[in-house]
Order: structure tokens, then C-alpha cells, then sequence
């Protein structure tokens, strides 16, 4: 049994527009990585963090690669003494599924090192758990992708049952994340509790017909598709110059543009890498003509989920 791992999983777009809460699609890049060691302690612990400025707990039981840690060995009662590293590359409060991914990595890296004794799609409920303890919800919609690669419908969370989505070979991701920070708690609360049943048949409606252009490889479908009337209006104002960002992206190459998650990062869906890069750009100049520092970044749907690195 090998006594050391490092894990790499993705960030992940929530929501994806329409799927409120219950689609989430993975990409390639950035993403968290987690060096898991065991050792004789019987304890869980956090050796260190890098990357987060100081600002995540290095306290195991209050971190989501710590909490998947102690949540896996409670399940298969083990009191295996672990130390965590982790790599903080997803920056905080971005809409990139940040306590997601650190969370899906830990949890791929101590079954793999105690011998695989779970299936991948087992380990999701220790992310889940996870994700309570960051954002006070067992949500899936970023650690599923994370955890599994590709599109994840999330059709119910008690009982867990998930549903993997085809997507075309030539979709690309771009995620461009503006240097603000918004709070999972904070876009929230900007939420209505109800909505008109209206805005649920449309949302419901492009929900289906996003999931039927993924199945179909019908790119304009897709983009017919990505459009939100639940959260997006509501959160459009917490992101500078959205409406304009979003309008540009559409004129230069995107099928759909939308908010990732709770946001600020902006996500497309495109039809190849030319129309990515140069979607991504023109969403950077808007950023940019306002003073507001930002990154890009271009990949393709991440198939693979969280994978175990080669050092």
C-alpha cells in the first residue's frame, strides 16, 4: 500500500445557466491539488495550505479536504492517521467550485492510498459532506462533476441519484474570472424563494432542451438553451459590466454565456477552441476597459474527473 498521493480535480461550472442547483459541468483547467500522506498519529490533520493567503482553516474538521478525509475513514472504521497538503489554485469565492474541488481531490487521494475499498461515484457523499460544512448545503452540482468529469444532472440528493450526460467532442469551456470575490451566502441571499410558473416552465424547458443538445451534438440548441431566468437576472448585478460582458461574448464566438455558480467568473460553452479563445479575449477587454484585472482560462469538457498525478 503506497503511503503518499497527490490528486488533482477541477474546478466546475454550477448551474451551467438554467440548471439551477442541478447541473454541473467539469473543465480541464484550473483545479486544486491535495498530497495525502499516512502515518501512525491516528489523527487527521492539515499540514499545510498554499495558496489561500492565510484565509482557509487549517483545522481539519473545518475544511472540505479534511472533512472528506474524516467522513471516508468514519465510513470504512479506520482510524489510519492522515496528513493533508493542499494546493489552493482555485481562487476563493470565484464560481469555480473552490471548497468542491479541494474537497472531490482529498477524498479520490486517502481511497486510493487505503486501497480503493469505494467506487468513485461512492466518494461523492464525503464531498457532499463536505460542501455542508463550507457553504451550509450538501450540494452536488460541483462536486459530481468534479469528482466524475463531464455534464452531471443532480435529479435528486436524498437518495443521491445522478445522471451522466454526453457532451459533443468539439464543445470548449472558457471561464474568465474577474479579480472580485463573491460569497456562496451572499448570492444567495439575493434569491427569490419562489418564482412565477412562467419562469419555472421556461426554466424547465431549456433545462431539457440544453440536456437534448448536449445528447444530440446540436450546437445551436445549446445555445438556445443557456439562458437562466431564475438566478442570473437576480446576481447579474454583483459582477461589473455583466450585461455587456455577456452581450460581447455572444458577438464573438460563444453558443451561450452565463454565470458560473454563484459567480463573479463568467463561463461559455463554444463550438472549438478558435471560437473559445476568442470568446474568452473579448470578455477579457470588457473587464479590462473598466480596470478590472481578470483571467481566462480555455479547456475542453474534462471527461476524466479527479485523477491521481505522476511525481
Amino acid at each position: 500500500m503506497s503511503k503518499k498521493i497527490k490528486v488533482f480535480a477541477p474546478a466546475s461550472i454550477g448551474n451551467v445557466s438554467c440548471g439551477f442547483d442541478v447541473l454541473g459541468l467539469a473543465v480541464t483547467q484550473p483545479g486544486d491539488v491535495v498530497e495525502i500522506s499516512l502515518n501512525d498519529s491516528g489523527q487527521v490533520t492539515i499540514q499545510s495550505i498554499l495558496g489561500d493567503e492565510g484565509r482557509l482553516p487549517l483545522e481539519a474538521a473545518k475544511n472540505t479536504s479534511g472533512v472528506a478525509v474524516i467522513e471516508f475513514l468514519k465510513s470504512i472504521q479506520s482510524n489510519q492517521g492522515v496528513s493533508i497538503t493542499l494546493h489552493k489554485n482555485l481562487p476563493l469565492g470565484s464560481g469555480m467550485g473552490c471548497s468542491a474541488a479541494s474537497a472531490v481531490a482529498a477524498a479520490v487521494g486517502i481511497n486510493e492510498l487505503m486501497g480503493s475499498p469505494l467506487k468513485k461515484i461512492d466518494l461523492l457523499p464525503f464531498a457532499m459532506e463536505a460542501e455542508r460544512v463550507a457553504c451550509g448545503s450538501a450540494h452536488a452540482d460541483n462536486a459530481a462533476p468534479s469528482l466524475l468529469g463531464g455534464l452531471i444532472l443532480i435529479r435528486e440528493n436524498h437518495p443521491l441519484d445522478i445522471i451522466e450526460i454526453p457532451t459533443p467532442k468539439e464543445l470548449f469551456c472558457v471561464l474568465v474570472h474577474p479579480h472580485i470575490e463573491v460569497k456562496t451566502r451572499d448570492a444567495r441571499s439575493v434569491l427569490k424563494q419562489t418564482i412565477s410558473l412562467q419562469d419555472g416552465i421556461t426554466q424547465w424547458a431549456n433545462t431539457a432542451a440544453l440536456v437534448a443538445g448536449m445528447m444530440k451534438e446540436d450546437y445551436e440548441l445549446i445555445g438556445r438553451s443557456l439562458v437562466d431566468v431564475v438566478a442570473e437576472p437576480l446576481r447579474a448585478d454583483l459582477i461589473p459590466s455583466f450585461n455587456k460582458v455577456k452581450q460581447t461574448a455572444l458577438k464573438n464566438g460563444a453558443l451561450g454565456c452565463g454565470i458560473s455558480g454563484s459567480g463573479p467568473t463568467v463561463f461559455c460553452l463554444c463550438k472549438g477552441r478558435a471560437e473559445a479563445e476568442l470568446a474568452g479575449q473579448s470578455i477579457r477587454d470588457v473587464f479590462l476597459n473598466i480596470s478590472l484585472e481578470n483571467e481566462v482560462f480555455v479547456s475542453e469538457v474534462n471527461r476524466q474527473g479527479a485523477y491521481a498525478l505522476i511525481s
